[in-house]
């Protein structure tokens, strides 16, 4: 409770414009998971009851495009920001095209349908490296309240994220699943109302605005070139990360509406539901997390480290759900499975996802903050065109889903032991001196 009694101020000791921030992020990340929550399943719901009608393999590579392409854009919409735009301006323009991206798809028609992936996918490009580079920017390169401020922005994204599928799932899976596309859009409006009144609070923040038109043209130092490198390093183990963690939109989602008794005392709910799992288990878990880092302070592990727990973790749950597929044979299982792979996958991400951000930021060149956040969000890009491939050899066999769910299983669990033995020479990278 303590670390809940000083989340903005005391202990805690954040800057102010991390709250402005924060709610800007959980705005548009309950514009993005709820339309994620209920994306795959209006693809293949049948054409008589709203949907599009498409197979689950048409529909798990349209879902691995889309999400890949979210985070891919990331990479020129975080150099527009650096050189053009500015951050903030960056994260205005990008939530207004998000915004508008939404209420297009909730038009019923096919073409309004691909018109609005694309806005979405343009406007996120924008935002998401530049409000991630805004957040980095609260703090000085020594400010050991770095990862606990990341922490604490990640717990915004899956306080939206949480809140979504409750809104966005109900109306699309018992209403109309354009209604659940067009709340989606409601959320982004309203997390651009509270950005445009907060904004005064990131005045201080440097958001690149001085060198918008100016490349620079400085040489960069043994050093940054250390750190890129350990960025670059980083990334593959990201992107396998999200490769297994973003199952959750696809095959996660198909085993939970094909696979999984969703009733509780007797109340059916909306499969979709089971998506807001995984945030509120990180709204609970992130302040901890955000104090522990904080309590640590200089002895806290490496990013190396961290990842490879986040690896491990993601690899347990993948194992936890394989042996739950083996129960499939006799009907629907009990949705205490997915909770149980989730809670493990939340303990994964707090140590692997908000650290990243927050290592980019740090060790990063100043004029290519944004730019290097683009690159790392391409390694979300990657895991989730993987894992949309992976989704699409999704079958209600559980044979079928013991091998895949315990394949990716093992895949991360190796990789979080060859990460554990890099570790030693990762960290040598990044105490570099010039």
């Amino acid at each position: 409770m303590l670390v809940w009694k000083h989340y903005w101020s005391g202990k805690l000791d954040q800057p102010k414009g991390l709250r402005v921030l924060f709610f800007t992020e959980m705005w548009e990340r309950f514009s993005y998971y709820g339309m994620r929550a209920i994306l795959i399943l209006y693809m293949v719901a049948p054409v008589l009851s709203g949907g599009l009608g498409l197979t689950v393999a048409h529909a798990a590579q349209i879902y691995g495009l889309y999400t890949m392409s979210v985070y891919l854009l990331s990479l020129p919409g975080g150099w527009a920001a650096d050189h053009y735009l500015g951050a903030r301006n960056a994260v205005l323009v990008g939530g207004i095209v998000i915004a508008l991206g939404h209420f297009t798809i909730a038009y019923a028609t096919l073409f309004s349908f691909y018109l609005g992936l694309i806005l979405i996918v343009l406007g996120t490009g924008l935002l998401k490296p530049s409000i991630s580079a805004l957040v980095g920017n609260l703090y000085s390169k020594g400010d050991t309240r770095r990862d606990a401020g990341f922490s604490i922005f990640y717990m915004g994204i899956n306080l939206g994220a949480f809140l979504a599928p409750f809104v966005c799932g109900y109306l699309g899976q018992n209403v109309s699943w354009h209604y659940g596309f067009g709340a989606a859009g409601i959320g982004m409006t309203i997390g651009l109302i509270q950005y445009i009144w907060g904004r005064k609070m990131l005045d201080n923040i440097n958001d690149h605005s001085d060198v918008i038109h100016v490349p620079s043209k400085m040489p960069l130092t043994r050093q940054e070139w250390m750190h890129i490198g350990v960025i670059i390093i980083l990334f593959f183990f990201s992107a396998l990360f999200w490769m297994a963690l973003e199952q959750a939109g696809s095959s996660f989602n198909l085993f939970a509406s094909q696979l999984t008794r969703n009733q509780f005392l007797g109340f059916s709910y909306p499969s979709s539901w089971l998506q807001s799992i995984n945030p509120i288990f990180i709204i609970l878990l992130a302040p901890m997390f955000s104090w522990l880092w904080l309590s640590l302070g200089n002895r806290q592990p490496s990013s190396a480290i961290k990842f490879s727990l986040g690896l491990l973790f993601a690899g347990l749950g993948f194992m936890l759900l394989a042996y739950a597929s083996t129960f499939t044979q006799d009907g629907p299982v009990s949705p205490l499975w997915l909770v149980g792979v989730y809670f493990l996958h939340t303990v994964g991400e707090l140590c692997l996802s908000p650290v990243g951000l927050s290592m980019v930021t740090r060790l990063a060149p100043h004029q290519y903050v944004s730019f290097l956040l683009g690159i790392w969000f391409v390694s979300m890009a990657l895991g989730n065109y993987a894992a949309g491939w992976v989704a699409s050899f999704f079958n209600v066999s559980s044979e079928s889903l013991v091998q895949i769910f315990s394949n990716i299983g093992w895949t991360t669990i190796g990789a979080a032991a060859l990460l554990v033995l890099l570790s030693p020479w990762i960290k040598r990278l990044e105490n570099t001196l010039p």
